[in-house]
């Protein structure tokens, strides 16, 4: 790796991205080169850009920061991936580390934490903020498989969910992840069936309780 580290920052709010990039640009060995406002543009500027490190924020438009970092885990596999929350959340916790993400930082502790995750990160150690280890603690005592409740979809499932509760249409999804109206109605119906569920507004409600929307 270069003596500077080559950044990706993702986060739909411009104030917030703006304060992490005063962060990092402070210290002489990482560097900003792209930005992204949601998950789908995160991935494409991930991929466009040399890119060592993609800082993620867990809850943005289109695709959140954890389904970004699982395609960027498969399509760029060097390439290390943070996760930045709001949320102090087992469920995002587990689910980022499934999906390939080296790191989970809490935005509340970003200005202590973001800078060692970084250096952590790119040793190629995890970085875990303490409530996430004190999860791994619990998941090891309770000998559990995940820690959290299985998600039956699957990630594209997910991903058509997540675009579902925005409001998108089934023509509107179908470009926006270039597959035919016809295989986004078959993800729908069986989304459904998984679930139990019978319309868009059950779906909506179901993607809030996952995280893949905001309320």
């Amino acid at each position: 790796m270069s003596d500077v580290t080559r950044v990706l920052l993702a986060d739909d709010h411009a104030m917030v991205r703006a304060g992490l990039k005063a962060l990092l640009e402070a210290e002489p060995d990482l560097l900003v080169v792209a930005e992204a406002s949601d998950g789908v543009d995160a991935v494409s500027a991930a991929l466009a850009n040399d890119v060592d490190l993609a800082i993620l924020d867990v809850s943005m438009p289109r695709l959140t920061g954890i389904q970004a970092a699982r395609q960027l885990a498969e399509q760029r596999p060097n390439m290390r991936t943070l996760i930045l929350s709001m949320h102090d959340n087992e469920q995002f916790f587990f689910e980022a580390l499934r999906a390939g993400a080296s790191g989970y930082v809490l935005k509340t502790a970003a200005h202590e934490d973001l800078i060692a995750a970084c250096r952590t990160t790119l040793q190629g150690l995890p970085f875990l903020h303490p409530q996430g280890i004190a999860a791994l603690v619990r998941q090891f005592v309770d000998n559990a498989p995940t820690g959290v409740e299985q998600d039956p979809l699957s990630p594209r499932e997910s991903e058509i969910l997540k675009l579902i509760a925005e409001g998108h249409s089934g023509r509107s999804i179908a470009a926006m992840l270039h597959i035919s109206d016809k295989t986004v109605e078959r993800h729908r119906s069986n989304i459904l069936e998984k679930l139990g569920l019978k319309d868009r507004v059950a779906l909506t409600r179901y993607a809030i309780r996952r995280g893949l929307v905001d309320p």
